[in-house]
């Protein structure tokens, strides 16, 4: 009898913020990242320099959880779910630790995309969803096969998802999403007259 196996896996890890206890409070959360975004200069001034469509804190801090304790609690909940994570894939993580590496705050008007991306010089990377308005935009997962895919013929629109080219997964308000870094990945147009916020992060081994 014939025997298909599926192999070398990509996994995505989709959760509630308060599935491992206690969350963060939301409103408190957003109101904290656009605050940050208003007073933030140095961070706007690199948007604008760089084309960048709307506010992201990347270039300009790399401390929120030690200037906001609302991000120090936010932390803490996010070492549970990439704990969780780490476990799924079997990293064999000897005497280190996965730690967080980067977090930073990303807020998309209408019309703002972010292009196509990896996270080099990381292990897991994720997003943390804040205000997700109707029509805000899913985010795009791409199959990290397709450049070797030259001549292969285009998946069925009925495909599993596994067997996609791409995947698009919309979340909602306070969900979590993890994936390893070398995946490559996009948020397309933002098509609701409201901004898309969100806080994504990195974990390195170390």
């Amino acid at each position: 009898m014939s025997k298909i196996d599926s192999l070398f896996v990509t996994r995505l890890y989709h959760a509630a913020l308060s599935e491992h206890g206690a969350s963060v409070n939301a409103q408190e959360l957003e109101a904290t990242c656009l605050s940050i975004a208003e007073d933030d200069e140095a961070g706007q001034k690199w948007c604008e320099d760089n084309s960048y469509p709307g506010y992201t804190s990347y270039a300009s801090l790399d401390d929120l959880p030690w200037r906001f304790p609302i991000f120090k609690d936010l932390v803490e909940v996010l070492n549970k779910h990439v704990a969780e994570f780490a476990k799924d894939l079997e990293f064999d993580l000897g005497e280190k630790a996965l730690q967080l590496d980067s977090l930073w705050i990303n807020i998309l008007p209408e019309g703002g995309i972010h292009t196509s991306h990896i996270h080099p010089h990381s292990v897991i990377s994720g997003t943390t969803y804040i205000s997700m308005p109707k029509g805000a935009s899913a985010i795009k997962f791409e199959d990290p096969r397709s450049a070797m895919m030259m001549a292969a013929p285009t998946r069925k629109t009925t495909a599993r998802n596994e067997m996609r080219s791409f995947v698009y997964v919309a979340p909602e308000v306070s969900d979590i999403l993890l994936w390893e870094s070398w995946l490559r990945h996009e948020v397309p147009m933002n098509m609701s007259e409201e901004e898309r916020i969100s806080v994504s992060f990195n974990y390195s081994w170390g």
